[in-house]
């Protein structure tokens, strides 16, 4: 199951106690103070791995608490500091203190750590207390409280290219045509329910990531259809590939679907959640020209993106492979060089 949201409560470790204890040796005056100081508490910590995916695991496990260090010991033994507890989590995961909103830390990269809560002091030994005035103390200091916190997990997925459109466009079925993935492809809207990745290995070209994001609506960025859940994912795209469709006209049906009025609404579902979207380079892709309904409109589309928007904009067939390798040749390019090679003007709604 594919989680990108979790809330978790994480308890550092508390310090051991100090201790009081004597040593018995001939001719130290009283025995002399030989109790040793507590151990620090661990920490909890926050590491990014590439061997994770989903946040699910914290779904679960609402609670999660670092070991406490071991009490000090005669003979100036100082305890045993506590184990750690280590939270592993996807690269993409935001962390941030549930009560005040505020960001902790943006794990992008395998391997970023992050301490969320610091395990409590040890406590000191009657040691620490001997003095000229004082050769037998009796005093020591209990260890000290590690903190506590609840943390919101969110996770943002990274990839280099993100495919965007109208549920039903064929997203699925394209990120199963140029990679290895496999999502679930249905005849009905919202098939795709999570995020799927695919890694494309394209010619001599660096292997690279493709998101297809669940299909917008309109009104996704106030909740509608799948909503505000799965926009976040675009944001950690560097390049946006929109995929259109034409729906076919249904005698006594009003027509309320064209490519190019669906490029409008996902824009503005864009630029609504996140106006610095729209800055990423982006490509227009019409996909199912197989169909002779959709053949019958690609010139006029073409037109609109080309000479109007002047966007790079190319006509494919997921389904049947139609220009899927020239349609590879343009991500790779537009990976290697951070955009698709063309001058791209702001959207404007």
């Amino acid at each position: 199951m594919f989680v990108d949201e979790a809330k978790i409560e994480v308890i550092a470790g508390r310090g051991g106690d100090g201790m009081v204890a004597f040593r018995r040796e001939k001719y130290v005056a009283r025995g002399g103070p030989n109790g040793g100081d507590g151990g620090r508490g661990g920490d909890v910590i926050v590491v990014a791995t590439d061997n994770a995916s989903t946040l699910h695991d914290y779904r679960h496990q609402q609670r999660i608490k670092a070991e406490s260090g071991r009490p000090g010991g005669p003979k100036n033994m100082t305890g045993r500091d506590g184990k750690d507890a280590v939270i592993e989590v996807p690269v993409g995961t935001i962390v941030r203190n549930a009560e005040t909103g505020q960001i902790l830390g943006d794990l992008t990269t395998n391997g970023d750590r992050l301490v969320v809560a610091e395990g409590g002091d040890g406590g000191l030994g009657n040691t620490r207390f001997k003095s000229s005035t004082n050769r037998a103390p009796r005093k020591a200091t209990p260890g000290r409280p590690g903190e506590e916190l609840t943390l919101e997990l969110e996770l943002k997925l990274i990839a280099d290219v993100g495919l965007v459109g109208f549920p039903s466009v064929g997203k699925s079925t394209l990120i199963a045509a140029i990679s290895s993935a496999r999502p679930k492809i249905g005849a009905y809207h919202f098939t795709t329910i999570v995020p799927n990745l695919g890694v494309v290995n394209w010619k001599n070209a660096e292997p690279f990531v493709v998101a297809d994001i669940p299909g917008l609506i309109e009104g996704a960025h106030e909740g509608q259809g799948l909503g505000t859940q799965f926009l976040r994912h675009v944001e950690r795209t560097n390049l946006i590939v929109h995929v259109l469709e034409v729906v076919p006209t249904i005698e006594g049906q009003e027509d309320t679907r064209d490519p190019i009025r669906d490029y409008e609404a996902i824009c503005q579902e864009l630029e609504k959640f996140n106006a610095d979207l729209l800055d990423n380079p982006q490509l227009v892709v019409l996909n199912k020209i197989d169909l002779p309904f959709v053949a019958d409109e690609l010139e006029r589309v073409r037109k609109h993106f080309e000479e109007e928007l002047e966007l790079p904009f190319l006509a494919i067939s997921a389904a049947t492979g139609e220009n899927i390798d020239e349609f590879k040749d343009l991500l790779s390019q537009g990976v290697s060089r951070g955009d698709f090679g063309a001058d791209k003007p702001h959207w404007e709604s």
